[in-house]
């Protein structure tokens, strides 16, 4: 995938069809070192199937015989000189980790996590997202329950107005702790 929100938006969306109701991502920039982290509380896999899961040719699908997703996230970290890890348990959900070095020749761009959260939402608007942003120390968070909680009962999350706001308001606060630069 040409960019890492992308990558971001695949795996999520892996959690929702396993049956998530949370799904937290977080971002955190040490150094040059960057950590994707995905973890979810969906139906989780089976030793069987977590040991095979980076195996393109092994998918939960039954439309298509191939599965990338998981692939292209760890190919993407490796290349960067970075690592990857996947850890599930059936019945209790799913962490996937991924870590880059973004001075890497092969590090991708990060890519709209504000357009891939907004995604998401819409998708799913009644999976509780929380995303946290942590750009060596400084932190911006984004939960969707405070913003349902603003909301009430009288304007759905998945608005076009309230995605709107939610996608500038996340690309804002990234530029933000990101000092401008896109990671």
């Amino acid at each position: 995938m040409r960019e890492l929100s992308l990558n971001i938006l695949d795996i999520a969306e892996n959690s929702i069809t396993a049956g998530a109701t949370i799904i937290d991502i977080s971002l955190t920039l040490k150094g040059n070192m960057l950590e994707i982290s995905i973890k979810d509380n969906g139906c989780g896999m089976s030793e069987e199937f977590l040991a095979k899961v980076t195996d393109p040719f092994t998918t939960s699908r039954t439309t298509r015989k191939v599965g990338v997703g998981i692939p292209f996230f760890k190919m993407a970290a490796e290349m960067t000189g970075g690592s990857f890890d996947i850890q599930s348990k059936k019945g209790e959900g799913t962490k996937t980790t991924a870590v880059f070095d973004i001075t890497g020749v092969d590090f991708v761009p990060m890519g709209d996590i504000g357009e891939t959260m907004g995604a998401l939402i819409m998708h799913a608007p009644l999976v509780s997202f929380f995303l946290k942003v942590d750009i060596r120390g400084e932190i911006y968070e984004f939960d969707t329950m405070e913003i349902k909680d603003v909301l009430g009962d009288d304007v759905p999350i998945d608005s076009i107005e309230v995605i709107s706001f939610i996608k500038n308001t996340i690309k804002e606060n990234f530029d933000k702790v990101n000092g401008g630069r896109i990671i």
